[in-house]
């Protein structure tokens, strides 16, 4: 979580009072005459620098070390809840979440503490998306959105907000600044995935998909018509009045653009659609599966298959938290449109700052991607086995192994597809996933959880018979011989370098 630092209190400062420089001064007089400008070039060192369109900080909050530079201070949070003040902001705000936006608007009257809280974005973000649902036009903030939604003859544009002065709080400024930094050079310059162009299919499966290694392919969508086609301009035509699927709503791409155009926020929505193909025909056929991941042994179950392929849309900013993907699946993503950073760790490397639960029914990652990166991301430089990054742009494919943790952000306004799939390389992998005995909780993307390892085992044999005892034989041997000494290692300590007997 976010502390009281100077760093922060110098981003304030930058972004409040920044002054315009004058060509007649040196760096010199600028370091003595003008403190803030010296905090600017500190700041700078530091490696943290504010969007040029980052939302202002608006109604004052501070974070709560800036309290203690001020001792005559009196954090106006504390006196505005009177008896509530014991009360974490998180938890302040879990019980304002069961108000709708009259019962705010009456609650921001009460005092200048409640005023902050009631207006924080994400509550009114929730009532936008429960009460219109889809329906809505972003209006540059989800509380103007909603009132313009909720009462449409209502002029938002006259009002302003109120500056709160004395208002410490770590937790409602940390949303602000997660939305509002820009990403560190540092977080961008670690690339060590391998980068192959025009390699056989052959070549693939045996030094990346059979020993579970991501890899980024360049040259393999070139054909696509999407990769020439799909521009904001043109989707909009194609999609028309199509609803796509966008965080818990379904929203048309007119709208969703609009607001990805505007928003300024720490999680944005993300427009991933599993139904794409089906919804808009045209999109499918723009759209070929790269040669090497034609064998989809999922395919067999027809119509009843999981969910297996998206079109994934939104801005700088949004993107995944670590995860794994569905069902033990492989999967393929492929960027059309932007770029994105991406971070994998090994199936056996939990990433710091996640928690899954014993079973892996649950992921605990109780921070935002932007969050992760302040907090975490430093960690990974003294981790023996660091994670595979790069950047994924236009026209690239990475290929994500089966059980690889993974956390995308976009880093401009991207538009990608990607599909999970199961070959003969993971497809042991998948059964043992789809039988274990809380499947009901772990298999996502269909109805019929509980059945569905019977029915793709019954279908793969029916479809290839034998090929689940090939591979379970197969696996068997690779076991055995693996364990198996050879004689030299039977006769020498490796570790030691010692001769030993083993009889």
């Amino acid at each position: 979580m976010l502390t009281s630092t100077n760093l922060l209190s110098r981003i304030i400062k930058k972004k409040r009072h920044k002054k315009p420089k004058t060509k007649t001064r040196n760096k010199r007089q600028e370091t003595k005459e003008d403190p803030i400008e010296q905090d600017e070039l500190e700041e700078d060192t530091e490696g943290f620098n504010l969007k040029t369109s980052a939302p202002s900080n608006t109604y004052g909050v501070q974070p709560l070390g800036n309290l203690y530079f001020d001792p005559g201070s009196i954090n106006s949070r504390n006196t505005g809840l009177g008896n509530l003040q014991i009360l974490t902001d998180e938890l302040v705000l879990d019980i304002l979440g069961f108000l709708d936006g009259t019962q705010l608007g009456v609650l921001a009257t009460v005092s200048k503490s409640f005023y902050v809280f009631t207006n924080h974005e994400p509550l009114w973000r929730k009532l936008v998306l429960d009460k219109l649902n889809g329906e809505f036009l972003f209006n540059g903030s989800w509380k103007s959105t909603y009132i313009a939604g909720i009462y449409p003859l209502f002029d938002v544009n006259g009002c302003s907000s109120l500056k709160v002065r004395d208002f410490y709080s770590d937790y409602l400024f940390q949303s602000w600044l997660c939305a509002s930094l820009e990403m560190k050079p540092e977080w961008l310059e670690r690339d060590n995935v391998i980068r192959k162009k025009g390699i056989s299919v052959e070549e693939f499966v045996m030094n990346f998909e059979e020993p579970n290694k991501p890899v980024l392919l360049e040259g393999c969508i070139d054909n696509w018509a999407a990769l020439q086609k799909w521009d904001k301009d043109y989707l909009v035509s194609v999609c028309g009045d199509v609803k796509f699927a966008a965080g818990p709503v379904e929203m048309r791409l007119q709208e969703y653009f609009r607001y990805s155009d505007q928003v300024k926020e720490e999680r944005p929505l993300y427009l991933f659609d599993p139904k794409f193909a089906e919804k808009v025909p045209v999109l499918g056929s723009e759209y070929e599966v790269p040669l090497y991941f034609r064998e989809d042994l999922f395919s067999v179950l027809g119509n009843e298959r999981p969910d297996y392929r998206w079109v994934i849309i939104g801005p700088a900013g949004s993107g995944s938290s670590f995860h794994i993907d569905p069902n033990s699946t492989s999967a393929w993503n492929a960027v059309i449109k932007g770029s994105k950073k991406w971070i994998l760790f090994p199936p056996d490397v939990i990433p710091p700052g996640v928690y899954p639960s014993p079973d892996g029914a649950e992921v605990a990652c109780p921070v935002s991607i932007m969050e992760w990166f302040m907090n975490f991301y430093g960690a990974t430089k003294n981790l023996k086995r660091r994670p595979i990054e790069c950047i994924c742009k236009a026209g690239e494919v990475i290929f994500v192994p089966n059980g690889w943790w993974h956390l995308v952000i976009n880093l401009e306004e991207s538009i990608a597809i990607t599909q999970n799939y199961v070959s003969r390389r993971n497809l042991l992998n998948v059964l043992d996933f789809l039988k274990r005995p809380n499947a009901g909780e772990l298999v996502s993307g269909t109805r019929d959880r509980v059945n569905l390892h019977d029915k793709f085992e019954n279908a793969i044999e029916s479809t290839f018979p034998g090929t689940i005892d090939q591979l379970v034989q197969k696996a068997e041997e690779k076991k055995a011989q693996e364990k198996k000494l050879s004689f030299w290692d039977s006769v020498t300590d490796s570790h030691a370098g010692a001769f030993k007997f083993s009889f």
